[in-house]
């Protein structure tokens, strides 16, 4: 059973690497933010990724996602993708060139918007595009593969656009998360649509991200999904900064101003194929009913037709000793996002046993 560093109690629930229990993670203040970083400094050495955000007043500034980097020379950004080579900003992966893996998921498909996306009841494929490196640092992280940038592939807008042949029916950009490629992503995305124009088919553009992405880059992205018929997903993981960086290492208030952006400028424009939404991993503990609550309430008030997940979680990455999520935070989260919204679903059921699934499903009759 792990102590809380700030506090002192002691509870299962409580991430031995991050060492902060769930009420001190939202709500110690500065402490818990020292705390917390200190903690995925230790995950992101072991990873050789620099530490903390760099904010070298002298450094070169990247400003394709709201960490904003200010990086020092011969230093590299955040999500280990930029570096600063004889004062000049480098990037490992830029506009002509991506790092990742893609491979052909057969349509229906698993992915987060499945439970309301016309296009997962298609015949066919999904590209799905995994991109290496982020600009989070989720301690949780189900693809924590994609911090070893190293044996991603290199990949020109072309050759992916080539890959979305006649039996590709969407695309899906996740990792990692898309926000440090999106210049490539945009532009691989531009040309295998045109691609499909010209072979008379369709091709659905879907994102898969944590939302804090340059916010022009966002918007055309987001246009590209609408004019497509593609939709674009937020990991809303949190609505507490503190709780945010605890567990992801960095304030994720420029997801909310983006979702905020789309839902307000582009939601209404396909009002019965939804080309947003949103999912919250119910993290044991931290991410519980209070913080279900004000990310529903957020969404309610740009409108409450969202598509909004709740996915249950399992132990990954640096919170495998956490369990996954009790029934009871799963029925009281659901709850919860119903208050607010109309369109709720439960993802990862299968996590909790035909058992829990019983006791779920009783609890809410």
């Amino acid at each position: 059973m792990t102590e809380c560093k700030l506090c002192g109690v002691k509870d299962p629930l409580i991430s031995s690497q991050l060492g902060l229990c769930p009420s001190c993670a939202r709500n110690g203040g500065a402490e818990a933010v020292k705390i917390a970083q200190e903690a995925h400094a230790k995950v992101r050495a072991r990873l050789h990724l620099p530490e903390r955000i760099p904010k070298d007043p002298k450094g070169v500034k990247c400003s394709l996602c709201s960490n904003e980097c200010s990086i020092p020379e011969g230093g590299t950004g955040y999500c280990g993708l930029r570096r600063n080579v004889e004062g000049k900003l480098e990037h490992l992966a830029g506009i002509d060139v991506g790092i990742l893996y893609a491979y052909y998921d057969p349509l229906p498909t698993n992915c987060c918007a499945a439970w309301f996306c016309p296009g997962s009841k298609e015949s066919g494929y999904n590209l799905a595009v995994f991109f290496y490196g982020c600009n989070f640092d989720c301690l949780f992280c189900q693809n924590a593969s994609h911090k070893n940038i190293i044996e991603g592939f290199t990949v020109t807008p072309r050759e992916l656009a080539e890959r979305a042949g006649f039996s590709v029916r969407c695309i899906c950009y996740f990792g990692g998360s898309p926000e440090p490629q999106l210049p490539f992503a945009l532009k691989a995305s531009q040309e295998a649509y045109h691609k499909a124009i010209k072979e008379e088919r369709s091709l659905k553009i879907c994102w898969e991200w944590n939302g804090c992405g340059n916010k022009e880059l966002v918007k055309k992205a987001a246009e590209l999904s609408l004019i497509t018929g593609g939709n674009i997903k937020f990991d809303l993981k949190a609505r507490s900064p503190t709780l945010s960086i605890a567990l992801s290492g960095v304030d994720n208030s420029r997801a909310y101003e983006n979702f905020a952006m789309i839902a307000k400028e582009l939601y209404d424009k396909r009002p019965h194929d939804p080309v947003l939404t949103a999912t919250t991993l119910l993290v044991p503990g931290y991410v519980d009913e209070d913080e279900v609550d004000s990310i529903a309430s957020f969404i309610a008030d740009l409108d409450a037709t969202i598509p909004y997940s709740l996915l249950i979680f399992y132990g990954a990455f640096a919170m495998k000793d956490l369990p996954v999520t009790p029934v009871s935070q799963v029925v009281s989260c659901y709850r919860a996002a119903k208050r607010h919204l109309e369109n709720v679903h439960i993802g990862n059921l299968h996590l909790i046993g035909l058992s829990c699934m019983a006791e779920f499903k009783a609890r809410l009759l």
